[in-house]
């Protein structure tokens, strides 16, 4: 129920019909007891600062921050958290007590919570991550800072693998997909698989029963890796679990409170299944 002292949280983007967020995040709310909304904005490049300013002045809890503003919501931030500022982006704006405005990205976080929801902690792990873009960056990023022993980079550019490697450099390196049977996970952050698509990133016969592998890819949730993974007897973490666990990581910046994942999860396939319909 809405009342006179309920907040107001937010992913700003364009567009952003297409958005799990206000799900995610309504579901958070409620099973956290958090007198908090959560809402899609679908926002012009040139109205993105006044925007977030018009947002400061009503004493909003938090954005999320979608594409294209990644990048630009940079410039709206008075600080960045260590990830963010590695990274060159943002997907969380925190507004502070002081009246400053915080910027953070949590989908590195998102990774190593889903791999964790299946048991499996990054600490002393060797991982591999395939694909160079943004999820593969963010990855990187938070797979070293939970302690990942060496992370493998394979991408097919060489040069894009060098410079995602690049963020951590003293745990990542370029990496081949050969060397993919000695790792124990590997994240795959390609678009390969997506929809109704049987195109693979790499050769799925590598993957072994000793492998944890997480596909970023979250429609379908069983993406053909998976299916090839499961099959084999790896331990698989579908891409809505990151996508899950990297909100978890929002909400705990916003209110303090850690969210119960599995009722954000349930609510997530909830609405999957009625735009189905």
């Amino acid at each position: 129920m809405i009342t006179a002292n309920t907040r107001i949280a937010c992913v700003i983007g364009r567009p952003v019909r297409h958005s799990l967020s206000p799900a995610i995040h309504n579901a958070a709310f409620a099973a956290s007891s958090v007198d908090a909304v959560y809402l899609a904005l679908d926002v012009e490049e040139s109205a993105l600062a006044v925007t977030v300013e018009a947002l400061r002045g009503i004493g909003f809890l938090g954005a999320s921050v979608t594409m294209p503003y990644k990048q630009a919501a940079l410039s709206i931030c008075d600080e960045v958290g260590e990830s963010a500022g590695l990274l060159g982006s943002l997907n969380t704006l925190i507004p502070l007590d002081n009246g400053r405005m915080r910027g953070e990205s949590t989908d590195g976080a998102g990774c190593v919570g889903a791999l964790r929801t299946a048991g499996r902690d990054p600490r002393g792990a060797h991982c591999i991550v395939v694909g160079a873009g943004a999820t593969a960056r963010a990855c990187v990023v938070g797979l070293a800072q939970a302690g990942a022993t060496s992370i493998g980079v394979v991408n097919r550019t060489r040069e894009r693998a060098a410079s995602t490697a690049g963020l951590a450099p003293f745990v990542a390196r370029v990496a081949e997909a050969n060397e993919i049977p000695g790792a124990e996970i590997i994240v795959h952050t390609t678009p390969a698989g997506m929809g109704d698509s049987t195109e693979a990133a790499f050769d799925y016969s590598l993957v072994g029963p000793h492998h944890v592998v997480l596909d970023a890819v979250y429609q379908p949730l069983e993406t053909h890796l998976l299916r090839v993974a499961r099959d084999g007897g790896a331990t698989c973490v579908d891409g809505l679990w990151m996508l899950v666990h990297q909100a978890v990581e929002q909400q705990r910046l916003w209110t303090g409170v850690v969210p119960d994942p599995q009722a954000m999860r349930d609510a997530a396939e909830h609405e999957l299944a009625r735009r189905r319909r």
